[in-house]
């Protein structure tokens, strides 16, 4: 018979097993690689990697030339004067030009450091917490793309495992916030297999902050009102929408109102902006109303206000026409902010009340 060179298909062997009979069990069959040839795979890799590196970072590249050059030339006294003149350089640039020096150093060193501190706890948090999952017998980790972070929250975008959904990680975002030492962890989808890690450290607003300045023009699609958790400005879109206010009692509803109406300063000075305030109580909003184009603290007086603003409302709707899709506040019709404090108070009591009468 003549013998077979050639074998086709997939190679198996069968794993030795004492028990005679136990089935039998087939793995592929380990073939063992020349130690030449595992060094030079290993060097092509590292030569790759070192050259992909220098590609990707030109500037990290010109700076290690110079150092590599002021020490030929210049020796140890080079490098001092280098280092001096950075720093003083630097010192000068944060001086003059705080904003752009926190934009290309501040936020970026500490976006690496941040990275540093996720990339350490990366593998024990997804593999503990249950979203590595395996896939032909090897750990499939979530990839840790970026880190951004504020004085008080980190924004960690996360390239998905194939076959996750953001809902996994939502569904771990107690385990996430323990394990990297934050308060809240919040989960957005930021693209198709991609989501958002918002990870609150510290709470910004635990301590009452300083008031807004006034500025000069407002812009009703983004009225400043106060900070967000990030420390960012919130701003609040009046034009084109309803805002519901709701909270507990002491929750701080008031001040939302009230740095709303600040911000509209200039445009309510201006006659632009108008607003009209229902205060059933009469115990917030009172303290403003010489600021207020109508004030209503009665029952009647209020459902009276509330009907005029719907007769206003109809005719500009009727006015306006065939003419304009988006209105432009001005003083010959300006824009009307209507404030009701306990709505609870017009929408079930006062509809009661309204509805006996009527009767």
């Amino acid at each position: 018979m003549p013998r077979v060179s050639r074998a086709e298909g997939e190679q198996l062997a069968q794993v030795n097993n004492p028990d005679p009979f136990a089935p039998p069990i087939w793995r592929s069959p380990v073939h063992r690689t020349p130690e030449l040839v595992i060094w030079l795979v290993q060097l092509t890799r590292l030569v790759f990697r070192l050259i992909r590196f220098i590609v990707r970072h030109p500037w990290l590249d010109l700076a290690a030339a110079t150092v590599a050059m002021v020490w030929l030339n210049a020796g140890w006294r080079g490098m001092a004067a280098l280092a001096a003149s950075v720093a003083f350089a630097l010192a000068v640039w944060w001086w003059r030009w705080p904003d752009t020096f926190s934009g290309y150093v501040t936020y970026a060193v500490r976006d690496r450091w941040r990275w540093w501190f996720y990339r350490r706890r990366w593998q024990a948090a997804m593999t503990l917490g249950r979203l590595a999952p395996m896939y032909q017998n090897r750990l499939l980790l979530p990839v840790l793309a970026d880190v951004s972070t504020t004085g008080t929250t980190d924004l960690v975008m996360v390239r998905m495992v194939t076959g996750q959904c953001a809902k996994d990680f939502a569904d771990r975002a107690d385990n996430l916030a323990h394990a990297f030492k934050a308060h809240v962890c919040r989960v957005r989808i930021s693209a198709p297999g991609s989501i958002v890690l918002e990870l609150v450290r510290r709470d910004s607003l635990a301590d009452p902050i300083p008031v807004l300045p006034i500025a000069a023009t407002v812009d009703l699609r983004a009225v400043p009102v106060g900070r967000c958790e990030d420390g960012t400005l919130w701003r609040l879109r009046l034009l084109g929408t309803h805002v519901l206010v709701a909270g507990a009692t002491g929750s701080g509803k008031g001040s939302v109102i009230w740095s709303a109406v600040r911000a509209l300063l200039p445009a309510m000075m201006a006659g632009w902006v108008h607003v009209w305030a229902c205060d059933p109580k009469r115990m917030e909003l009172s303290f403003g109303r010489r600021l207020f184009a109508r004030f209503a603290d009665s029952p009647a007086a209020m459902v009276g206000l509330l009907e005029e603003a719907v007769a206003e409302m109809q005719w500009r709707a009727g006015a306006f026409v065939g003419t304009t899709r988006t209105f432009s506040p001005s003083a010959e019709h300006p824009f009307l902010v209507v404030l009701i404090d306990e709505l609870a108070f017009l929408t079930a009591y006062q509809a009661r009340t309204r509805l006996a009468q009527t009767r």
